[in-house]
């Protein structure tokens, strides 16, 4: 969206913000994309609650953002979001929201982030919906029909953007992996935190017992209540590999190397099938039900059964592993971000407006 933004120079002057609400992991992306925020807050603390980091990031970005702005543009559902948002709101700024319209319509699944992208819309004047459904949301919700563009997901413009078919890993245990033999893990959750990732764990490792010959690669998180108990269960199984939290570039590339992805993730839900790999989805509900209508992601929670069971059809049943690898991602084609600042331009100068993503 910056790219798209910063072409258009006539028409808009960005002013990037950032909260360094995830250090390591932005510094990375900034740096792929060369993207030089024009403040940066620096607001990351080691273990620093949610309430810690509101209050922060509610001082220090009302010190940056006042109605000198045309457009508070926010993106997803962190709480960086939600926070700049509100400061937005209270500076009478209008708020565009980036991947508006997602809901479980469960305040704890996933939490915060439900609550954060919930307020959000509430007090957004634009929506940039990814999806039919998304817009649907909204529109229940009493958003007029006129300020929601359906976009795509501008992830998978990213994703585009970074995936190479001869891509060399800096991880030269990657380079060896067969595609058709490997399994790609990631868990984070806060609602999976304690017994549900045990489990999710146990399944991992009596799937490793049943599936010798093939590797599974589990990229663990930073947070040591993500990662203690997966530790815990799998750290003497031979044929699973642990990484450590991987660039965008690095992890994007592993994603199409791998044959199924089990997560927990919501961006994975969208990004791993642009890549055509199955997802099981280790959640009870999920905010991107397309993803679950349109064939594309599993929901198998956290049941060590569920997971097993599908884990072994997927690997064993070729014609239902293709039924949903085959499928069309719901998420975007890689031009969301050029219809967003179309959107822009036509809120801001009442160009014609984009035409709808359609899927």
């Amino acid at each position: 969206i910056i790219e798209e933004i910063k072409k258009e120079k006539d028409k808009f002057v960005p002013y990037i913000i950032i909260t360094a609400q995830h250090r390591e992991m932005l510094d990375q992306v900034l740096s792929l994309f060369s993207i030089s925020p024009q403040k940066d807050l620096d607001l990351m603390t080691q273990m620093q609650s949610l309430s810690t980091f509101s209050s922060r990031a509610l001082s220090a970005l009302d010190n940056v953002i006042d109605d000198s702005f045309d457009m508070l543009l926010v993106h997803g559902d962190t709480t960086t979001t939600f926070i700049a948002t509100l400061v937005g709101f209270y500076h009478r700024i209008p708020i565009g929201h980036v991947e508006a319209g997602l809901r479980t319509y469960n305040l704890s699944q996933p939490f915060p982030e439900e609550a954060n992208r919930r307020i959000t819309d509430l007090l957004s004047s634009y929506f940039f919906a990814p999806t039919k459904t998304s817009k649907e949301n909204l529109i229940k919700e009493g958003i007029p029909k006129n300020r929601i563009f359906i976009t795509g997901n501008s992830v998978i413009d990213s994703l585009s953007m970074v995936v190479k078919k001869d891509y060399i890993f800096q991880n030269p245990i990657f380079n060896k992996l067969d595609p058709v033999k490997t399994i790609l893990i990631t868990q984070h959750r806060r609602e999976n935190w304690g017994l549900p990732m045990e489990e999710i764990a146990t399944a991992i490792k009596e799937i490793s017992s049943l599936f010798p010959d093939f590797k599974i690669v589990f990229s663990l998180h930073k947070n040591p209540n993500a990662r203690e108990k997966v530790l815990k269960v799998l750290k003497n199984s031979p044929s699973i590999y642990f990484s450590e939290s991987m660039d965008y570039v690095e992890f994007a590339n592993l994603m199409n190397r791998a044959y199924i992805v089990i997560t927990d993730s919501g961006g994975i839900q969208e990004e791993a099938p642009s890549l055509g790999k199955p997802v099981l989805v280790t959640r009870e509900v999920t905010e991107r039900p397309e993803a679950i209508e349109y064939g594309t992601c599993k929901l198998v929670g956290h049941s060590k059964e569920k997971i097993i069971n599908e884990v072994r059809k997927l690997l064993k049943d070729k014609k239902y592993y293709n039924s949903i690898a085959n499928k069309i991602n719901p998420y975007g084609d890689g031009k969301a971000a050029q219809r967003i600042v179309s959107a822009l331009s036509h809120i801001l100068y009442s160009t014609l407006p984009p035409n709808d993503f359609v899927y």
